[in-house]
């Protein structure tokens, strides 16, 4: 069993940076893949990027390709995204998930999922 806990959520600026983590509780986090989705109002829930367990392979949206960078702290239990040049689109509920065997953007394929932390950028 893994939990995770968002934060680092906010109100930011069109062209600011916002950092978001996700703290898991539970044993053996490195042997988790972990992902971060978004979802905007009235919208499906979308992938964002994914990272390895050992952080050796990531995966982005093209949507955020160049703009966000995720990792990953084991020994601390905490993955992060890096958020740079926000646009008024990146606005949504932020979500990591944690997955065995699988980074990809397949939402289903993600066995654990936290609360959600809020972005809002504007402009």
């Amino acid at each position: 069993q893994v939990q995770l806990v968002e934060s680092g959520g906010g109100l930011v600026q069109t062209g600011g940076s916002l950092r978001l983590s996700c703290a898991a509780s539970g044993r053996r986090f490195s042997t988790y893949n972990m992902g971060w989705f978004r979802q905007a109002p009235g919208k499906e829930r979308k992938f964002v990027t994914a990272i390895t367990g050992s952080g050796d392979s990531t995966n982005y949206a093209d949507s955020v390709k160049g703009r966000f960078t995720i990792s990953r702290d084991n020994a601390k239990n905490t993955v992060y995204l890096q958020m740079n040049s926000l646009k008024s689109e990146d606005t949504a509920v932020y979500y990591c998930a944690a997955a065995r065997g699988y980074y990809g953007h397949e939402s289903f394929r993600y066995n654990y999922w936290g609360q959600g932390t809020q972005v809002t950028v504007s402009s």
